[in-house]
């Protein structure tokens, strides 16, 4: 059994499930799942609760490991979760916030922790920043220093809660970009929740649908995102069509009548 499989899953808040009795057949590794739905249909809870920050309870199998039955610290290891806005305030440069990010995770040796860390930061195009002090970065630069810190802790499940809300549209695409080599790379099961449908199908393998907390649909990309879904699940009006590269892009046309 690999990849991550959800089975019978509800989560959420002590007095209020917002997730409910969700199964997902598996998330494979090396591919970037895309978690889309409408605003309130529980995007951010599912990952807080698979990184658990959120009560829940069913199975969050990954490679067979029920991570529901570890305790924190042991998922803590193997699962990172980067929120859609870092804590401000924080004054450490940002090499040396990265730098801590890996030893507390335990994956890198002193020697190796500084040009490891600056190879993240040159990856995502930002060793430019390398000497700022993160209380002093746009909140599009933290989001992109929270990416680096992710990625130095090498997650087997790197869960990314809207990680472009923040950035514009060249950085939307380098992160995304660099998000889909290093999974393949390092055969990590990444889940990323977007908002733009468009996004999802350029650059996931595989799409989970939700709609008040249950699931709607789950597959690829173009299998999930049809305009009959999308006036089910966000009551619009839309086209699925070709641009002139082939690729498939979604076209509103307007909302429908409730």
């Amino acid at each position: 059994m690999s990849g991550l499989i959800l089975r019978s899953v509800y989560a959420g808040y002590p007095k209020r499930a917002v997730i409910g009795n969700l199964s997902v057949a598996e998330l494979p590794h090396g591919k970037i799942t895309v978690l889309l739905g409408p605003n309130g249909c529980g995007k951010s809870t599912l990952l807080r609760s698979l990184a658990g920050l959120n009560n829940a309870s069913g199975e969050v199998l990954l490679d067979g490991v029920d991570l529901l039955s570890l305790p924190f610290s042991e998922r803590a290891e193997k699962v990172v979760y980067l929120p859609q806005s870092l804590p401000q305030g924080v004054h450490l440069r940002v090499l040396e916030s990265i730098i801590v990010a890996q030893r507390v995770s335990g994956r890198g040796k002193e020697q190796q922790s500084k040009a490891q860390a600056l190879a993240i930061l040159e990856q995502l195009g930002i060793t430019h920043l390398a000497l700022h002090y993160l209380d002093r970065l746009s909140g599009g630069q933290r989001q992109m220093v929270g990416l680096a810190q992710s990625l130095i802790r090498r997650p087997e499940l790197l869960l990314l809660d809207e990680p472009l809300s923040a950035l514009d549209l060249n950085y939307q695409f380098q992160v995304m970009d660099v998000v889909r080599r290093e999974t393949l790379a390092r055969n990590m099961v990444t889940v990323v929740v977007v908002h733009d449908l468009n996004i999802a199908l350029r650059h996931s393998e595989h799409v989970v649908m939700l709609k008040e907390g249950r699931l709607a649909a789950s597959g690829t990309p173009e299998a999930v995102i049809t305009a009959e879904r999308l006036a089910d699940v966000y009551n619009v009006r839309a086209r699925i069509e070709r641009c002139s590269q082939g690729g498939a892009q979604v076209v509103l046309d307007g909302v429908v009548e409730v």
